[in-house]
């Protein structure tokens, strides 16, 4: 047991390790695109991320519990899934500058769900039901998928207020005009600003266009909604069985409803013209805070049908 228990936690101190290293690696790598900085970062968070579902099924085969039942366990399977579909993203987008966003917030979530570490007790009755395999790491897995979308909302918005900085700054002239005035000339556009030797502009140019950032953060909100959506179902079910209705305005679900329907709208949004881009991009960033709200607010801070508590 003392040796299955240290295995445990030598795990989750490499997966810390390795996301607290690879994200440093992969921050740096975002601003400076030193090539050697993203062939460290990177297989340090596939490694970290390896480590965590280890450890997960490590800590099953020791006690027995489905690990995925107290905030411990379901913040730890949060980390480890952002990792995993970020991961994804990179090698089929390159997408790798990125990955010191997600590699910190996954290591501050993981850190935080270790304070959290209540042993092995058993859990309360409520959770001792098949639905717990089903239901938690459907929106666990639909919550990591919001956080990479927020991640390249962040780089979409980012990007765009630079654009906009570099698009609508002015040259003033020199020559005064007839009656005082000054001649203002709008600068060039950004490729232009870059092969004049704009540093900003260059950096800017290293990341991918707006209308490409849009479409990963739709397709990450793409994976992310099939699964809220199937959580709040089998959540239904799960609650049926264990209070008797399949809704109560409980807190957590009224909060996990409220966030479905922000990323719904967001999705019939993105097919309007007016919307798609800057707005859209806003919405998914509210989404995920909502989000965070929905997950841990509720949990910690509003009493309710829902605890992560043993």
């Amino acid at each position: 047991m003392n040796g299955h228990l240290q295995a445990d936690e030598l795990l989750m101190i490499v997966a810390i390790a390795s996301y607290v290293v690879g994200g440093l690696a992969l921050l740096v790598y975002f601003f400076s695109r030193e090539t050697w900085l993203r062939n460290l970062g990177a297989p340090l968070a596939i490694v970290g991320c390896v480590a965590q579902f280890a450890q997960l099924i490590v800590r099953y085969e020791i006690t027995g519990i489905w690990p995925l039942l107290n905030l411990y366990g379901s913040l730890s399977l949060f980390a480890a899934m952002s990792v995993a579909i970020f991961i994804g993203f990179a090698i089929r987008y390159k997408l790798w500058f990125a990955g010191g966003f997600v590699l910190a917030i996954a290591a501050i979530f993981l850190a935080y769900g270790v304070t959290w570490n209540e042993g092995t007790m058993p859990p309360v009755p409520s959770l001792q039901s098949y639905w717990a395999k089903i239901h938690v790491p459907i929106v666990v897995s639909s919550y990591a998928a919001f956080l990479v979308a927020f991640v390249f909302s962040c780089v979409y918005l980012i990007k765009y207020y630079a654009e906009q900085r570099i698009a609508n700054a002015t040259v003033v002239a020199s020559a005064a005009l007839e009656g005082g005035g000054t001649v203002t000339v709008a600068t060039p556009a950004l490729s232009a600003a870059a092969a004049g030797g704009n540093p900003l502009a260059q950096w800017l140019e290293t990341l991918p266009s707006l209308a490409q950032l849009d479409v990963i953060v739709y397709r990450a909100v793409a994976i992310g909604l099939p699964l809220i959506s199937l959580g709040i179902i089998t959540g239904a079910a799960w609650a049926k069985e264990a209070w008797g209705a399949y809704w109560q305005w409980d807190p957590k679900e009224t909060a996990a409803l409220c966030t479905w329907i922000i990323y719904l709208a967001y999705m019939h949004l993105h097919t309007r013209n007016a919307w798609r881009g800057l707005r859209t991009n806003w919405i998914s960033v509210g989404g995920f805070v909502l989000v965070i709200f929905t997950y841990l607010g509720v949990n910690i801070w509003i009493s309710g049908l829902h605890s992560y508590k043993m």
